[in-house]
């Protein structure tokens, strides 16, 4: 049975969409990885884009999306420091990750931000 995962943060521009790319290359068919903001942006951030791109992944092929498009249960849902701004998903394990919003970091700063996503979606992918 899929797992599936709900990243959340408030633009869901940056760190969730990554999040749910790397949950998709980590955890391939046994995962269904998703993410959303609880005021999302409408667009994917170019940076996000550029820097996934590095690794091989196309994040040009998602969509920022709204909370309230989101149903169902999951295995985890995992905020990106947006905390109490985040509406009641449901959800078996919940967790916090405080990581900077990497927007306005210089080009090291940005890439420290998304190998520390990819590095916190395996642990937790082996730990469902």
């Amino acid at each position: 049975m899929k797992k599936r995962i709900l990243f959340v943060c408030i633009e869901n521009a940056n760190r969730s969409q990554m999040a749910e790319a790397f949950a998709r290359l980590h955890g391939g068919d046994a995962v269904e990885a998703c993410s959303a903001g609880s005021a999302p942006s409408g667009r994917i951030n170019p940076r996000a884009v550029q820097f996934m791109a590095e690794l091989g992944y196309d994040l040009a092929s998602h969509a920022s999306k709204s909370l309230e498009t989101i149903e169902g249960d999951f295995d985890a849902v995992v905020t990106m420091g947006c905390g109490d701004r985040c509406p009641w998903v449901p959800a078996r394990r919940r967790e916090d990750w405080s990581l900077p919003d990497p927007k306005d970091l210089d080009d090291a700063g940005y890439r420290a931000v998304r190998d520390e996503i990819s590095t916190r979606v395996q642990a937790l992918l082996a730990s469902l």
